[in-house]
């Protein structure tokens, strides 16, 4: 969440996972934790909290705090990714037609199975989960991807391709899962009527503008003083604030969902059990179907990550912009980060047991899949 893991040789995974990570993403899930006791504590602090945040809203219906807290927390995360270097990986169809079939047709397919099988008589979370399902991740799966001695580049270009795409898609995505999908399949949606224009709006807003001043971040940045510069001084510096922008609005949901929370802590447990279940099945899928198209360990790993993770930052905006601040949508979106932190860290140990264990490609499949770009380099 705060930044890549730098100067680490990708081809010595023998140093412990969690002391390669940074020291706020070592703690990430203490962080969110405290995070949510805060936010309890301001809520039943300032009972009329709630009212205060409504009186100043901009679009979306959003409060100002929560606004600013959303774009805050995606920004950093964009300028991350390197959107010059497609080139390698999209030359590699086996593996850039599997993650976009794993990403925009699998995940979110799994995702809505889960939520519906787990949550029947949850509508809220559940509709909160299909659209964690629907965000692709373009944030943490550069941390996991790194410790367990991924592809960088291929990583970084699924990033890229994953932001562009769910401009376009999550909203048609979003009313077909929430909306067409359950109709056909005669399953009851309490009521619930989206428009797919104010999931688009939602969307471009959240997704849109920090994608953008992320591409110029990076473009003039790089322009002006390298990549070097950019990637060792200047991302280092702005990566932290994508967690200080989630745990602010962390505090703030919490605020208002305090009472929520402690009167119905199982319903906590109820939105992990299916979360849980969605990273075990999407991860082990992608990696074997990585093994099986007899891709590099590098790719497969890459692969494996990008499928299984989720964008939160962008769940929780929309759920926030379309169902409201004090929603169990936004509720859903929130739980997220604090399962998939600790899953996934497990993961990369996964990961890397396997790696000893994995196939050593002969030279023509890995010409064929494309040079592994994994170096010792930040």
């Amino acid at each position: 969440m705060s930044d890549v893991v730098r100067e680490r040789p990708a081809a010595t995974p023998e140093a412990p996972v969690v002391r390669r990570l940074s020291f706020l993403d070592r703690w990430l899930p203490v962080w969110i934790l405290a995070a949510m006791a805060a936010g309890i504590g301001l809520g039943r602090a300032l009972p009329g909290l709630n009212r205060h945040l409504d009186a100043l809203q901009v679009t979306s219906g959003t409060s100002l705090p929560i606004f600013v807290g959303l774009l805050v927390m995606m920004y950093p995360v964009l300028a991350k990714v390197r959107y010059g270097e497609a080139g390698a990986v999209t030359r590699d169809r086996r593996m850039l037609v599997s993650s976009l079939v794993l990403n925009w047709v699998v995940g979110p397919a799994v995702m809505f199975t889960l939520a519906w099988l787990l949550l029947p008589d949850q509508p809220a979370y559940r509709t909160g989960l299909i659209i964690v399902g629907l965000a692709r991740c373009i944030a943490m799966v550069l941390v996991w991807n790194d410790l367990s001695c991924g592809d960088r580049e291929a990583a970084a270009v699924l990033v890229a391709i994953n932001s562009a795409f769910q401009i376009v898609a999550f909203s048609f995505l979003g009313y077909f899962y929430l909306e067409v999908l359950p109709g056909w399949l005669g399953l009851s949606t309490v009521g619930l009527h989206l428009s797919v224009w104010r999931i688009a709006r939602t969307v471009l807003i959240f997704l849109g503008v920090p994608l953008v001043a992320g591409f110029l971040t990076r473009t003039l940045g790089e322009r002006a003083r390298g990549r070097e510069w950019y990637e060792t001084r200047l991302l280092p510096r702005i990566g932290p604030f994508a967690l200080y922008g989630l745990l602010f609005t962390i505090v703030i949901l919490f605020a208002l969902q305090g009472h929520t929370i402690t009167a119905r802590p199982a319903a906590v447990a109820r939105i992990a059990l299916p979360l849980l279940a969605y990273f075990a099945v999407m991860w082990s899928g992608a990696f074997g179907l990585g093994r099986a198209l007899r891709l590099p360990y590098e790719r497969t790993a890459t692969l494996a990550f990008t499928a299984a993770g989720n964008n939160f930052e962008l769940a929780i905006a929309v759920c926030i912009g379309v169902f409201g601040v004090t929603s169990g949508q936004a509720l859903a979106g929130v739980v997220g980060p604090l399962i998939e932190v600790p899953v996934l860290v497990g993961l990369v140990y996964v990961a890397l047991w396997l790696r000893g264990r994995y196939p050593q490609m002969p030279p023509r499949a890995a010409t064929a899949t494309g040079p592994s770009t994994v170096s010792p380099r930040s």
